[in-house]
């Protein structure tokens, strides 16, 4: 109990010296702004909420805050993982005003949190002393790997969707560059059509043009942010066509017909691993069932005859 309790007035110390920080530091200043833009290339907007969302906002925004705080003084330190890298992991997963900062802070208190609210009810249970250290360290570890696997996670859904999408969009295009327009205006009437993150890539790509970047400089920036084999492939034959001075449509009209197969063969792959995934849940669950429901009746009547 004595350990419990100056653990407790450790961490309290520590919430309180957080918030009393939060509360007196102000906003993001303007060149902090401007450096996160310059970053990622794309400036997030809130959204504008219904009457008490202010509140709801302010908190949200004081544990970013305080995330951003340890992820700065304690997180990155402790972290294998280095700032540009995990930079490069948030802009392929979509997290445009995600900080690397903010996440190791996120990571520093969820191994820090999860230990601790474990260590207070086990000790409240009664729970044996080994139990305890191995939970402490397990939920340490969860705690620590949780904020990168959800990025991970968001990130291979997010290059699934824009591989699977991609198709739509050379379409698109090649009906748009056939029609009579050129290749930036044929970009902008298939983004505004289409929806989804290869969507917002695209238009990401055309807010790059009208600043100032060569069409073959925003695609090659496309494809830093979504580096897939149909990107890939997109971004050369685009690259290739605009410096040999080869027709658009023509290119466009080819890696549709490969895109086309690639899609085909990928359903092709999908289809022949179904059997194998569905092998295990058919022995543990239906199988089992099956077998009661088919061969309980024939074993009672055996053990009456018996």
């Amino acid at each position: 109990m004595f350990l419990l309790a100056i653990t407790a007035l450790v961490l309290l110390g520590a919430a309180v010296t957080l918030l009393v920080r939060g509360f007196t530091s102000g906003g993001v200043t303007s060149s902090e702004t401007v450096s996160q833009i310059g970053a990622y290339g794309f400036s997030g907007s809130m959204p504008v909420g219904s009457e008490g969302g202010g509140e709801k906002r302010s908190f949200r925004t004081l544990f970013d805050e305080i995330a951003g705080w340890l992820g700065a003084h304690v997180g990155q330190r402790l972290s294998r993982l280095g700032e540009r890298e995990l930079r490069e992991r948030l802009i392929a997963a979509g997290m445009y005003t995600s900080s690397p900062g903010r996440i190791f802070g996120y990571q520093f208190i969820l191994a820090v949190g999860l230990p601790f609210m474990w260590f207070w009810l086990a000790k409240l249970a009664g729970v044996s002393t080994l139990l305890v250290v191995a939970g402490v360290v397990i939920l340490a570890l969860c705690g620590w790997i949780m904020p990168l696997a959800y990025i991970d996670y968001t990130r291979r859904r997010r290059l699934e969707t824009i591989e699977y999408d991609l198709p739509d969009l050379i379409d698109l295009l090649v009906v748009t560059v056939e029609a009579g327009l050129s290749l930036t205006a044929a970009f902008r009437m298939s983004a505004a059509r289409l929806t989804g993150p290869l969507a917002q890539e695209l238009r990401l790509t055309l807010q790059e043009q009208s600043m100032g970047l060569t069409l073959t400089e925003s695609l090659h920036h496309l494809l830093a942010r979504a580096d897939t084999p149909g990107v890939r492939s997109f971004v050369r034959a685009m690259t290739q066509g605009e410096q040999l001075g080869v027709s658009t449509g023509q290119i466009l009209r080819t890696l549709a017909d490969e895109m086309r197969k690639r899609r085909k063969a990928a359903a092709e792959e999908r289809a022949q691993k179904a059997p194998i995934k569905m092998l295990f849940p058919l022995l543990i669950f239906i199988f089992p069932s099956l077998f009661v429901i088919i061969l309980m009746p024939a074993l009672l009547s055996i053990a009456d005859a018996l």
